[in-house]
């Protein structure tokens, strides 16, 4: 630790991603510096970070990451929420199709799920929301099952580009799971390869000025690029029987 080093470092979470793991792995291994862990709604994840708010963030993807480093760490599964004696209960996991004719209640406002669970309770119908969300507004009288045709979402670690905390590193080093020395190596491995692309990227800028300077023709595009991932499966696909 140097002198510059922050009283403790800010952590912001959105509703339903669980921080304590991570936190027990920190007070471990940098005991002088505490984490303020701080829970932040879904609709300022990308503010918090913007107005400093929070040096680090644990957000759901889609984010504006103009500006925003962002690692993506899991998948949330999506699920549906409905009464306790609801046929879907007979299944491990189900489909959209199995919900035709049931009322969706409205669950994209993540930061007020615990209502909708409630209306769900109180007046029927289902509510498809991310599984650590159900987790999180469970009661009795409701149950959830995994849906296999409505696309997950991500949880990342997001935080500034600019004017990033020096413990930045570190943390995403416990994230990670990495040792204390291996976080250690590769937090400077990192630092490095920026470094090193930074000065390649200035070097092919100018070796391409001179090049046109001297008439010489403009290298050609780079053909290919990274395929698209396909899907897991069909939608509506073959569902497991929960045994009795």
């Amino acid at each position: 630790m140097t002198d510059s080093a922050p009283a403790a470092l800010r952590i912001g979470y959105v509703p339903g991603v669980t921080v304590a793991k991570w936190a027990r792995v920190w007070a471990e291994r940098f005991p002088d510096v505490p984490l303020d862990l701080i829970a932040v709604p879904q609709a300022q994840q990308r503010d918090v970070l913007a107005q400093g708010r929070v040096d680090m963030c644990f957000v759901r993807l889609p984010i504006d990451r103009a500006g925003l480093h962002a690692i993506p760490l899991y998948h949330e599964v999506a699920v549906a929420v409905v009464q306790k004696d609801h046929p879907i209960g007979l299944f491990d996991e189900v489909s959209l199709a199995d919900l035709e004719g049931e009322r969706m209640q409205d669950a994209t406002d993540l930061d007020a799920v615990g209502d909708t669970v409630e209306l769900v309770a109180a007046v029927g119908g289902a509510a498809v929301v991310p599984q650590s969300l159900a987790r999180l507004h469970h009661r009795r009288d409701l149950i959830y099952r995994p849906l296999t045709d409505v696309d997950p979402t991500q949880v990342a670690l997001s935080w500034p580009i600019e004017d990033a905390v020096e413990l930045a590193e570190e943390f995403i080093g416990v994230v990670r799971g990495r040792t204390a020395r291996s976080s250690r190596t590769a937090g400077e491995r990192d630092r490095r390869g920026r470094q090193d692309s930074g000065a390649r990227a200035e070097g092919v800028a100018a070796q391409r000025g001179r090049g046109r300077g001297d008439g010489g023709a403009k290298p050609a595009a780079r053909r290919g690029g990274a395929a698209k991932p396909g899907r897991a499966g069909k939608a509506g696909g073959p569902r497991k029987r929960r045994g009795r």
